[in-house]
């Protein structure tokens, strides 16, 4: 059962639980940016004194297979008794995938990632989320890049055993990397809650979600309060715990090529093709319907999402996170942000990924994808 702190000043119990797991080496992960911020240097200060600690600063953007060979071969020299992960949610991933990977007696990395051999569970791992987006603290699950082509870790061995979400440590997040991440919790939430797979639970989860970023995502954009902060993070945590459940569907596919690629952030990549397949899967039909629960459960669901987005109809709801990118200062064509319209082919030959795209409610094909690309091109 993962333990939750959660509020402000919430940072000051991980010094409690390092006691409380008896640790004296720590494995700390963190980002290259956030974790060296005055403010968040400022909430840590005097929480390690004590401790051995073992700091790997191993990845920017996006976790690849040679941050996490180095990231092990620190991790085996010291033989920490805990890891932390401090920073977003690829730095989550990066720890939580050192610590997966250490734990299997399989030497070569790389084959643990390829075949998602994960049997035997690693150390405890805290998560400390510094930014309101990725929502990896709830989720049982990886991402990873090899040639960049992109990987996911599942099982249940690999969700993070504490987590802290205290909103003080995104107080000093730049408006831009706030936009990205918000962007990214909605459209996990979203995509949740019309995911094949969801359940009560996980529509309760994605619900919260979507009411609390559509309340607060500007807000926190372009004049943050410390309540929009903490909303945002809540709202990220519950958008994590909803794909924890059903994982995530076609906007999510068809973004990781954009990211590895081109070098556009994750959350930003996510949000440019949600609102085409947001209308598209408005449109279902019974010779494309995906889930099992028919046309009439998928209808219902698209228009309880159009509701919760204030909208009018799929249409309308199209237009309105098309205005919420562009209002957070993301662009919506891929002509903005220097994907040219014969990259298409390379962003579908590696984002057209079948067991992603089957949890979509609506059959997409390659054409169908295509045909939204060159639509927002």
């Amino acid at each position: 059962m993962q333990k939750e702190y959660i509020g402000e000043k919430s940072i000051s119990f991980l010094r409690d639980i390092l006691r409380e797991n008896s640790a004296k080496k720590v494995f700390l992960v963190t980002g290259r940016k956030s974790y060296y911020d005055p403010a968040i240097q400022a909430k840590l200060k005097g929480i390690f004194d004590g401790f051995e600690i073992m700091h790997y600063s191993g990845t920017v953007n996006i976790p690849i297979i040679d941050n996490i060979q180095t990231g092990i071969s620190l991790f085996y020299n010291l033989s920490p008794d805990i890891i932390i992960a401090i920073g977003g949610g690829s730095t989550i991933d990066l720890a939580k995938t050192i610590n997966a990977c250490a734990a299997q007696n399989e030497e070569k990395i790389e084959q643990i990632v390829k075949n998602n051999n994960i049997n035997n569970k690693g150390i405890n791992l805290i998560a400390v989320p510094t930014t309101a987006g990725s929502g990896s603290e709830a989720t049982h699950f990886a991402v990873i890049y090899i040639n960049g082509i992109k990987y996911s870790l599942r099982h249940p061995n690999i969700l993070p055993d504490y987590v802290i979400l205290d909103p003080e440590l995104t107080y000093t997040l730049p408006s831009r990397t706030t936009a990205v991440t918000g962007i990214d919790a909605l459209a996990q939430a979203i995509e949740s809650y019309w995911c094949i797979n969801s359940t009560s639970n996980s529509k309760d989860y994605a619900r919260q979600a979507i009411e609390l970023i559509m309340k607060n995502l500007l807000t926190s954009v372009n004049s943050p309060t410390p309540a929009s902060r903490e909303k945002m993070m809540q709202a990220a945590n519950l958008a994590g715990k909803a794909i924890n459940i059903t994982q995530t569907t076609a906007p999510h596919a068809i973004s990781y090529p954009i990211t590895s690629r081109f070098n556009i952030p994750h959350g930003h990549a996510v949000g440019l093709t949600l609102p085409s397949i947001l209308e598209y899967n408005s449109q279902v039909t019974l010779a494309d319907v995906q889930d099992k629960r028919g046309i009439k459960y998928v209808n219902k669901t698209i228009n309880e999402l159009v509701s919760l987005l204030n909208a009018q109809n799929a249409k309308d709801a199209k237009k309105i996170l098309t205005q919420l990118m562009t209002s957070c200062g993301l662009q919506t064509k891929l002509s903005q942000i220097g994907i040219r319209k014969l990259d298409i082919d390379t962003i579908l030959d590696e984002g057209f990924n079948p067991d992603r795209i089957k949890n979509n409610p609506r059959c997409v094909t390659r054409d169908v994808l295509e045909e939204i690309l060159c639509s927002i091109e």
